[in-house]
Formats: structure tokens, sequence, C-alpha cells
């Protein structure tokens, strides 16, 4: 039975709580024990088995909050991790924008000063932006990967630079679930000579000290949580839908054609798949965009200056239908936006709703990492039981709300905000 966490005057209310799914450790301030007990009743009401949450104000950590289990049946501990899937987009991305920031990435330049093989068969005129925000054309590859191609960095580059695109690049914009690892991972290599996962771990993992990796070593495997996946499939969705109707369209080939992308092979997670096998916690997700929640620098480390955030945050691309994902979408230049789908027919858990001056990115089954600069705040929310939702789902969605509760907002508006 679940035990609700009292009120209190003090700082910190008690911890841990205990739940029909195991304990809740870590620490909340008091002015946001709505989020403890939303955290809670995810365990109690709504398939979560082990996760973790933390939200940062201003650079302090006011809620870092874990438990449950493992696939494995342990207890999810302090320093579990699992992979977060797309929230490693927003890791990519951030570092994309730093090589723009040090002067040596264009992001309104064309892709082939950077990257001259991809300039072929209708890529000729597409440029560096179209990479970040999904609308150069290349969100799957027609040819059939080969088992583990998606770990094979330089054979799936070659396949892209050969590949003709699904749409004139520019003129529309579909989710590139997979190969974003290696539209923006190439302009991250051909810029600073280092590839997507060496660039990540020197330049923000190590100064920021994230437990946050793209290519795991081997070192950290004991620490990690398996994926479940989600016990329900909506064959009536959008995408579904298109799938079915077209497996050769862009929806298809995202999802059918991925060299049977597995996050619980070991190889995966040692791959630099920087659109898809990154591996982190909540601390990890809250840590990463405390910067850019707060002016580009966090730790005494400068990561971007504020015409890199102003991109970041702005909405490049909008659509009532993604191409790929078949349901409206808003990107700004790596980022997902938020996005309100709720009252559209056959978009269940196809929503992310933050607010306007809010950018981050979900991952596959409900994942989300996440800045709003007007509130200072930085969150992360990391599970292993995978919802069915192809943006969040009511586990991490019911976080978020909370979260704007407690600084005195309602979701989707800053204009109240009241941080601590």
């Amino acid at each position: 039975m679940l035990q609700k966490t009292p009120r209190s005057d003090r700082m910190m209310f008690p911890l841990p709580i205990t739940t029909k799914a195991g304990q809740i450790n870590g620490y909340c301030d008091s002015r946001f024990r709505e989020i403890a007990d939303v955290f809670a009743e995810n365990f109690e009401s709504r398939d979560e088995v082990g996760a973790s949450v933390c939200v940062m104000i201003g650079g302090t950590t006011v809620v870092d909050l874990w438990g449950g289990k493992r696939a494995d049946g342990t207890p999810w501990e302090r320093d579990t991790v699992c992979v977060v899937f797309s929230c490693t987009k927003g890791a990519s991305a951030l570092c994309a924008h730093m090589a723009a920031d040090r002067g040596l990435l264009d992001l309104d330049a064309p892709v082939s000063r950077y990257w001259p093989e991809f300039a072929q068969n209708g890529k000729e005129d597409a440029l560096v932006s179209m990479m970040l925000d999904h609308s150069v054309g290349l969100p799957g590859i027609r040819q059939t990967l080969k088992a583990g191609g998606a770990c094979d960095y330089d054979d799936m580059v070659r396949l892209l630079e050969g590949e003709a695109p699904f749409w004139k690049p520019g003129t529309r914009h579909g989710y590139h679930g997979l190969t974003a690892a290696w539209t923006v991972g190439e302009m991250v290599h051909r810029s600073t000579g280092k590839r997507m996962g060496k660039f990540f771990v020197d330049e923000v993992a190590k100064p920021l000290g994230l437990d946050f990796w793209i290519g795991l070593p081997a070192e950290f495997e004991p620490r990690l949580s398996m994926i479940m996946p989600a016990t329900t499939r909506d064959p009536t969705s959008r995408m579904a839908v298109a799938i079915a109707a077209d497996p050769m369209g862009p929806a298809g080939r995202f999802a059918l054609n991925t060299g049977l992308f597995d996050a619980n092979d070991r190889a995966v997670r040692a791959a630099e798949i920087g659109s898809a096998s990154g591996v982190s916690n909540a601390r990890g997700l809250a840590q990463l965009y405390d910067p850019l929640a707060n002016g580009g620098r966090a730790k005494g480390v400068s990561l971007v200056g504020q015409e890199s955030l102003r991109r970041m945050s702005s909405v490049s691309v909008a659509s009532h239908e993604d191409a790929t994902l078949m349901i409206p979408t808003r990107f700004s230049l790596g980022f997902m936006k938020s996005v309100d789908n709720r009252a559209l027919p056959n978009c269940a858990n196809s929503s992310l709703l933050f607010s306007e001056d809010a950018f981050g990115h979900a991952g596959k089954g409900g994942s989300i990492g996440f800045a709003s600069p007007a509130a200072g705040m930085s969150f992360g929310y990391v599970m292993n039981r995978q919802g069915d939702s192809i943006l969040l789902n009511d586990r991490g969605q019911n976080l978020i709300d909370a979260a704007y509760r407690c600084l005195g907002e309602r979701r989707g508006t800053t204009a109240e905000a009241n941080p601590p």
C-alpha cells in the first residue's frame, strides 16, 4: 500500500517511500513533494517497475529520486542507468551546437562543405540545419540493413551518402529516429575531428561530471538495467496504420529497417549511435540540461552562448503531419518542442507538454530530458518499463505537470514562474 509522503515545513521530508513495487529513495525539497507523490503513484498504478526522476532549479538539485527494481529484480540504486533511446538526440544536438559556437560548424552552410560525399542523388543542396531539424529527407534507408548494421558507423555513413531522400531536403520534415546518429553525427565528426561519442565524453560528460555515455564502456555494465518492452501496442495508431499501408515509406523504413536494433544487446550499448544508444539516468539528463536552462554555463563550464541557446529553443520546423511519426510535431534545431495532440483521434500518448520556452527530447517508451530556461529548470526522467507511446505517456507527463505546479505555473505558461 502506498505510504504518502508527509507534509512538512522542513526543507526535506522523510524517505524512503514504500510502494507495492519497492522502495523509493533519494531526496526531495519539501516544496516539490508533489513530484515524489506522483513518482510513487507511478509504481502503484501506472506499471512502473524501475525509474528515476531528477529536477534542478538554477543549478541546485531539488528532486533526486529513484526506486523500484531493475529488470532482473534487483533494486534500482542511486547509480543505476539504462538506455535512454532518443533522449540521446538531445546530447548529440548539444554537441553540434557546441561545434557551431566554436566556429567549427556553420549551421546554415551546405552539408557538402563538411561532407562532400553526401552531396549526391538529390541531396546536393542540403544544409547543415536540415540534418538537425529532421527535414533533410533521410528518416530511413531503403536497402535492408544487415544484422547489427546500426553498430557499424562507417557503413551507415556510406549508405546515407548514396541514399536518395524521401523528399526534397528542406521541403517537409519527418523524424529521423535512427539515422540522426549519422546525419548529425557526421556534422560533429567532420567539423571537430572527433566522433560523437568521443566529443561528448571529452567536452560535455567529463567536464560536467555526468553519468551519460554514447558508447557505454564495459566497466559500467554492472550498473545497467535492461529494458522491458511495453505490455501493449496500439495497431490503430497513425504510425502503425502508415507502416502497414506502405512498409517502404518513411515510417516503414524507420520502424522496420533497424538492423535488428536491440537496446539489450551489449554491442548496441557499446556503439556510438548518437540517436538511440545513450545510457544515463534521470540525474544525468537533468545535469545535461542544467547549463542550457541557465545561460549555457554550469559548474564553471561554458558550453554554448546566447545565440546557440536561442536556436536550440526556437521552432525550426512544424507540421500537422510528421512524415515519419504521422502526427503533428515541432522541432528546433535538434530538440523537440511542446506539442499537444490529445484531441486528435488515434494519437494516444503522442503529446509532449511543457512550457513554450522549453526544449529537450523524449525517448522511446516515455523517458524525457529538457530545459525550461524561463524557470531555470532542468528535468530528467528515465524508466526501464517502456510505455506504448510515440512521445510521452502519463508517467512522465504527470511528473512534468507536477514540476510546473510546484513552480506555481500552469503547464505551457511561464508568466507565473516562481522558482525557489
